[in-house]
C-alpha cells in the first residue's frame, strides 16, 4: 500500500521546520574551522577574500518535479568586510494545505572570512524563530534563540577553537583558495546549529564537470512564462559533504552553488524571472489544497482525530520507492533485510534497566542526558516538574513511566506548526507529536535519563502517518510514545531517523517516493 494519507507531526513540522534546515544552505548558524586544520589554508583565507566577486544568484527550489519556492543567495562588500545575505520562501504542501514560510539569514564576515555576526529568521503559518549571534574574538560565540512572541532566552556562550566559517563559506574558500581537485579533501570542524556543539566534517572534492547557465531571460510572449537565454558555460566541481548540512552540491569557481540538494529538496540555479517570477504565477495561496497527487500530505493523525484502537506486537512491511541509505532503520527492535523490516515490541516484562538513577552510563548514553537548544533540560520549572514526577524513585523505568503518563495526560493533542521548545510546550500544554516527544526529552535528562527523538511512520487503523517519538535508554534504547500513551511503544512505530531538527527533515526524501506494503507473517501481501 502506499504511504497514507498523512504526515503527523513529523511532516507537518519537520516540514516547516525544512526552512530553518535549508537556512544552513542559505548561511546557517556557524561552521567552525579550528586554525590548526586550515594550516596552511589559514593564510590564505584573506587572499580569497579578496577574490569574492559581490553579486547575487538566484534558484529554483524543487521538489519532486515540482518548484514549491524560490531562493537567493548575495554577497556585497561593505566597509570592514563581507555581508553575506541569503533568502529562502517556499510553499511546503503539509497537513492537507500549502503553506508559506519565509527564511532570511544574514551574516557579515571579515576581510578574512571569519564571522562577526550572523541573523537567522524564519516565518511560518505559526510561531516565528530567530536566532542570533556574535563572535568574540575567534574563542566565544555568543549566541540567543526565540520562538514564538515570547522573549528571546538568555544569552548562551560556546567555546571555539579558531576562526569561524560559514557553510555558504566553505565553498568560497575551498574554490579561491586553490582550484579544486577531484580526490583532495578537507577535514573541518563543523558547529551543528541544532545542537550548538561542535563536531567534524569531512569535504570531498568528488567530481569535475561542466554546466551551462542562463545569465538572463525573456518574457514569452505566447506563454507569458520567462525563460533563460545567453547561455554560459561554468567549470564546476561536486562537493560531497560528511556531517556538514549546507555545504554540498556543484561549486563554480566562484564559489557559488550551481544546484544542490539539501533535506530532500533540490535548488537549481536560473536567472532571477525564471526562478522566481514563473513561480510566483504558479504558485498557490498559503492555505490552499495541497495538491492531488501528493498522498502522503493530504491530512494529519491528529485533524483526522485518529485513535490507536489496537497495539501491534509484531509488524512485518516492504519499503519501496525510495533511497533508503543512511535511515536508521536497521537495529534495536527493528530488522532489515533487503527490502523487508520487521518491528517487534518490546516485552513490557523485559524492561529492567540494569542501572540505577545517578550512576554513570557509557559516553555515547551520557551525551543524551543534557540540555540543548529548544530541549532546555536545565530550566528551573522544568527540573522541579521532574523531580516531582520521580519522587524518590531510583528506577529509570518507573520514573521513564511516570513522564510519559503524565505528557499524554497533560496536553492537549492539537495540530500547530513552527520549531518545538519544549519550554513552551510545557507553558501551552497543547501541541502534536513533536511538542510531546521534546517535553518528555527535557522531562527525562531533567530526571536523569537519557533520551532521544526519534521519528518515522505509525501505521494505525490501516495507514501510515509521519510520526515522532521518543526513545529512552534502559540498559538499552527503547521506543516509548506519549502522545498514544503507549509504554513500551507498540511495533507500529517505523523508525527511519534517530535525532534532532537536522535528522528528522531528512525524511522529507521520503516524501511522494516511498511506498509500504505491509506483510502478513508469512511474507505475503495481507488480505484487504
Amino acid at each position: 500500500m502506499a504511504v497514507g494519507p498523512a504526515p503527523d507531526g513529523v511532516v507537518n513540522r519537520r516540514i516547516a521546520t525544512a526552512a530553518v534546515v535549508l537556512v544552513l544552505w542559505a548561511g546557517g548558524m556557524a561552521a567552525l574551522i579550528r586554525q590548526q586544520y586550515f594550516q596552511p589554508n589559514v593564510e590564505r583565507l584573506a587572499e580569497a577574500a579578496m577574490r569574492v566577486t559581490p553579486g547575487a544568484v538566484f534558484y529554483a527550489v524543487m521538489q519532486g518535479g515540482r518548484q514549491i519556492g524560490f531562493a537567493s543567495s548575495t554577497i556585497d562588500t561593505v566597509a570592514g568586510g563581507i555581508r553575506s545575505t541569503d533568502y529562502l520562501v517556499a510553499n511546503v504542501p503539509a497537513g492537507g494545505s500549502v503553506h508559506r514560510l519565509q527564511a532570511r539569514t544574514t551574516v557579515h564576515v571579515s576581510r578574512t572570512l571569519r564571522v562577526r555576526q550572523f541573523e537567522v529568521d524564519v516565518e511560518s503559518d505559526s510561531a516565528p524563530f530567530h536566532a542570533g549571534g556574535r563572535v568574540d574574538g575567534d574563542s566565544v560565540i555568543v549566541y540567543a534563540i526565540s520562538t514564538g512572541a515570547g522573549p528571546a532566552r538568555d544569552s548562551q556562550r560556546v567555546k571555539i577553537g579558531g576562526p569561524v566559517l560559514l557553510p555558504t563559506l566553505v565553498p568560497l574558500a575551498v574554490a579561491l583558495g586553490e582550484e579544486p581537485s577531484v580526490g583532495k579533501s578537507y577535514r573541518l570542524p563543523v558547529f551543528d546549529p541544532t545542537t550548538m556543539a561542535p563536531k567534524d566534517a569531512k569535504i570531498t572534492v568528488q567530481a569535475e564537470t561542466t554546466f551551462v547557465v542562463n545569465d538572463s531571460s525573456v518574457l514569452d510572449s505566447t506563454t507569458m512564462r520567462w525563460r533563460g537565454v545567453t547561455p554560459d558555460t561554468l567549470k564546476a566541481w561536486r562537493l560531497a559533504s560528511e556531517g556538514a548540512a549546507g555545504t554540498g552540491g556543484w561549486v563554480d569557481a566562484q564559489g557559488r552553488l550551481i544546484e544542490s540538494r539539501q533535506m530532500g529538496f533540490r535548488l537549481i540555479r536560473r536567472p532571477y524571472e525564471v526562478a522566481y517570477e514563473n513561480w510566483r504565477l504558479e504558485s498557490p495561496d498559503s492555505g490552499g489544497p495541497a495538491p492531488a497527487d501528493r498522498d502522503v500530505l493530504e491530512s494529519t493523525a491528529i485533524a483526522a482525530n485518529v485513535t490507536v484502537t489496537r497495539q501491534l506486537p509484531r509488524l512485518e512491511v516492504r519499503l519501496l520507492g525510495a533511497d533508503l541509505s543512511g535511515f536508521d532503520l536497521n537495529g534495536g527492535r527493528q530488522t532489515l533485510r533487503g527490502d523487508t523490516l520487521t518491528i517487534v515490541r518490546e516485552d513490557p516484562d523485559s524492561l529492567t534497566p540494569r542501572y540505577y538513577m545517578g550512576v554513570r552510563r557509557p559516553a555515547d548514553v551520557e551525551a543524551a542526558t543534557g540540555p540543548e537548544p529548544l530541549v532546555e533540560s536545565d530550566n528551573r520549572s522544568i527540573q522541579v516538574l521532574a523531580k516531582r514526577l520521580r519522587g524518590g524513585e531510583r528506577d529509570p523505568r518507573v520514573v521513564a513511566e511516570r513522564i510519559n503518563r503524565w505528557v499524554h495526560d497533560s496536553l492537549r493533542k492539537r495540530i500547530s506548526f513552527g520549531v518545538p521548545d519544549a519550554l513552551q510546550v510545557l507553558r501551552a500544554r497543547s501541541g502534536d507529536c513533536n511538542e510531546h516527544t521534546q517535553l518528555y526529552i527535557a522531562l527525562a535528562r531533567a530526571a536523569g535519563i537519557p533520551a532521544r527523538a526519534a521519528a518515522g511512520l505509525a501505521y494505525v487503523n490501516g495507514k501510515f502517518y509521519y510520526h515522532a517519538w521518543p526513545e529512552v535508554y534502559l540498559g538499552r534504547w527503547v521506543a516509548v510514545d506519549p502522545t498514544f500513551g503507549e509504554f513500551p511503544a507498540d511495533a507500529a512505530h517505523v523508525r527511519f531517523v534517530v535525532g534532532g531538527l537536522a535528522r528528522q527533515v531528512e525524511l522529507v526524501h521520503l516524501i511522494g517516493v516511498l511506498r509500504v506494503q505491509v506483510l502478513s507473517p508469512t511474507g505475503e501481501p495481507a488480505a484487504r
